[in-house]
């Protein structure tokens, strides 16, 4: 079988319990094993180590994902995954003891438009009481359509679609916006026999309304899909327009009471507005009490979580409004590398000094609206006055480190230490810092814009096959100017070229 297994992970001690499922499944089936299992630790720090089993032999392979999230650690996943066909699961399922010979069988044979298969999930729910408001939310993962807690898909296609959106920072419609793009692309998606079990995590008191972040997830699925895609993702209506009356008559009501000083119109106000609060709140509890255990913890957290839940939601409705207003479609492995010195930083000759650093104009601005869109950024920055002996590489990555706490976290960072007559292959305009940065990002060179502001960063674009954009400073020459097929006036507008993805003088 032409396949890897990834499990994106953020350290949960059920990780060891899907690995030994998983191994126990390839030991004990008949049939072709997966490739390798890459477990990708999206933790966003080195912890403790991963509750990893004795593998028997078998290839696990881990690797890291820096803790941007489910989506971006699929990602990473994949692309180091060699095989045909990738079978993403959650680290919180536990597969079947026939689950590798199933896999083998659900992909055995697909016609090449059937992009994805997805696997069953079962949910199990207590068998001596009715299920609370948290058991039943985990129970509907059950029907959901395409989710990632067991889903295969041919690597062709995600490399095609450009893998999972990574502006979907949580475990929450990433799968779904990366269906409907393979459906929209005229591919199939089909359902397969295997199986897993999805235990519920213990939750919180206010796991209800951590879980209204979504709101701002379901943003993003409407810049993208349309106004239809709850329908087309087999979705139900939501609840946020009861939510946003609740809200608006809360607001109403405790205005209305703040502006009383016995203003009998504005007493009003406030009876009809609080009255129409109370009632909405009240038939929100019952309606999350009724079909639950009834327990007086559970109905105590209901009463209090259906107060707060409504505008919580409108909260990040409106978070979501403003994070993804000019949002476009996913494009793909979107990476912008940019030269350091007098584009990112002033230009300081032969820094070795941290406390020098001073960020170029608009340069936090652009880099944090660059990974608002889930681009990846990176820095790739000649470095000559190493070979001069005039600063060391120690001194250079101490100089890195303050550009990234002033800027904000660089993706991955590329230097050349060697002089003009080295003859290396990495030192601008060559292309090899572009090639090996893109390679590191799981991109090609093509999917790539370079920024900077000399011939020689425009240059090493063209020769890499990336898109490159001037951005000319008091150095820049009129001829490299001349020669460059796009400029922008500032940091800020280059990016905007790149995010609206148009060519311009």
């Amino acid at each position: 079988m032409s396949c890897t297994v990834v499990v994106p992970t953020i350290g949960r001690p059920s990780l060891r319990a899907v690995l030994d499922a998983l191994l126990e499944s390839i030991a004990g089936g008949p049939g072709p094993a997966p490739h390798e299992i890459i477990v990708v630790d999206d933790r966003p720090a080195h912890g403790a180590p991963l509750p990893l089993p004795d593998s028997g032999g078998r290839r696990i392979r881990v690797i890291r994902s820096g803790g941007r999230g489910p989506a971006a650690a699929r990602n990473a996943g994949w692309r180091a995954a060699a095989t045909e066909w990738v079978a993403f699961l959650d680290d919180d399922v536990v597969p079947d003891p026939d689950w590798t010979r199933r896999l083998n069988a659900d992909l055995s044979g697909l016609p090449p438009k059937a992009a994805g298969s997805q696997g069953r999930v079962t949910v199990p729910l207590p068998d001596d009481r009715r299920p609370t408001d948290w058991e039943r939310n985990t129970a509907g993962l059950a029907g959901a359509d395409w989710i990632t807690a067991d889903m295969a898909y041919r690597r062709g296609v995600l490399a095609e679609l450009g893998g999972f959106d990574e502006r979907f920072r949580r475990a929450y419609r990433e799968d779904a916006d990366l269906a409907l793009r393979a459906l929209d692309a005229g591919h199939d998606l089909v359902r397969g026999e295997r199986h897993v079990t999805h235990p519920v995590r213990p939750a919180g008191f206010w796991a209800s309304v951590r879980a209204q972040a979504g709101n701002a997830d379901d943003v993003l699925m409407w810049r993208v899909h349309g106004g239809g895609w709850r329908a087309r993702a087999g979705e139900g209506k939501g609840m946020l327009r009861r939510h946003a009356m609740t809200t608006a008559a809360g607001l109403t009501a405790a205005a209305a009471v703040a502006a009383l000083r016995g203003d009998r119109a504005a007493a009003g106000v406030a009876a009809a507005a609080g009255g129409a609060w109370a009632l909405s709140t009240a038939r929100f509890t019952a309606d999350r009490v009724r079909p639950g255990p009834r327990t007086p913890g559970e109905v105590l957290k209901m009463a209090v979580t259906s107060a707060v839940i409504p505008p919580a939601a409108v909260r990040h409705r409106i978070r979501g409004l403003l994070l993804h207003r000019d949002a476009q479609p996913w494009g793909g492995p979107r990476v912008v590398l940019f030269d350091r010195d007098d584009t990112l930083i002033r230009d300081v000759p032969y820094n070795g000094d941290p406390a020098l650093v001073e960020p170029m104009p608009g340069a936090r601005r652009a880099l944090d609206r660059l990974r608002r869109h889930g681009v990846r950024i990176g820095v790739v920055s000649n470095q000559s006055g190493v070979a001069k002996g005039r600063i060391t590489v120690r001194d250079v990555r101490r100089v890195n480190a303050r550009v990234e706490e002033l800027l904000g976290r660089i993706d991955v960072w590329e230097f050349c230490p060697h002089d003009g007559d080295d003859g290396c292959e990495c030192r601008k305009p060559r292309p090899g810092m572009i090639e090996r940065a893109a390679r590191r990002l799981g991109a090609l060179p093509s999917d790539c814009a370079v920024i900077g502001d000399i011939g020689r960063d425009i240059e090493a674009a063209a020769a890499a096959g990336a898109r490159g954009i001037l951005v000319p400073t008091g150095r820049t020459r009129p001829a490299e100017i001349a020669r460059a097929l796009e400029t922008a006036p500032t940091l800020e507008a280059a990016v905007a070229l790149v995010l609206g993805g148009r060519r311009a003088r």
